[in-house]
């Protein structure tokens, strides 16, 4: 992805964001050199990968497939470790009309993914067993807002506005929006995207960044080269 492209999807996203009365965080506003003055008081933002995440997933069709993502609070995986502390984490994603965020699980991270305003959010879902069925200690359903659902593998729920889904470590999923943009909360444990994203196809997690112009603001994957 271009850097001017990554640069208008973070304005675009920002007054999305805020349309539905949401406010990102004071350290989303910093230019890059305001992080860099200010790395010391950030340093657990920094270590726990907080901030602006952009994704075409190495394929280069953001449009078609990608996602954006603000990772709002993170703890350690320390913390998840110990089984004490800050062991949850929240994120604002934005997943764009028949934009594919791909088929992917997690090992450690269990999340809820709620569908905040916008559009209808379309998640596709497999269970961990080789069938694609859901773990026997939920009776082969899933959670959606707290109440126990049939499902089939495969099937596509459609989550309207307020609604969620609860998805646990070895649950497969995809999804995308439907109708129109939709604004999504994450609600999960420690999320660790470095090394805690399966997925289905051979891709990657993170975009490649071609600097055609300066961050506006600086990526969760920047900052290992500027930082």
């Amino acid at each position: 992805m271009k850097r001017s492209e990554v640069n208008a999807i973070m304005a675009e996203a920002d007054a999305f964001i805020r349309s539905f009365g949401f406010s990102l965080p004071p350290f989303a506003t910093w230019t890059p050199e305001a992080f860099k003055a200010r790395a010391a008081e950030a340093r657990h933002v920094i270590d726990a990968r907080c901030g602006w995440d952009i994704t075409d997933y190495g394929a280069g069709r953001y449009d078609e497939m990608g996602l954006f993502l603000f990772t709002l609070r993170n703890g350690l995986l320390s913390d998840l470790t110990a089984g004490r502390g800050m062991c949850y984490a929240e994120k604002l994603l934005i997943s764009k009309q028949d934009q594919l965020s791909p088929m992917h699980t997690h090992v450690i991270k269990a999340e809820d993914i709620i569908n905040r305003g916008g559009a209808t959010l379309v998640v596709e879902l497999f269970g961990s067993d080789d069938a694609g069925h859901f773990a026997e200690d939920r009776g082969g359903r899933v959670w959606c807002d707290g109440i126990a659902v049939d499902y089939a593998p495969g099937q596509k729920l459609r989550l309207a506005p307020g609604e969620s889904v609860t998805l646990r470590p070895g649950d497969w999923h995809a999804f995308w929006g439907e109708g129109g943009d939709v604004l999504i909360g994450e609600v999960s444990t420690v999320n660790d995207d470095e090394t805690d994203n399966i997925f289905r196809e051979p891709i990657g997690r993170f975009a490649e960044i071609e600097e055609d112009v300066a961050p506006t603001h600086l990526l969760v994957s920047d900052y290992a080269r500027w930082l």
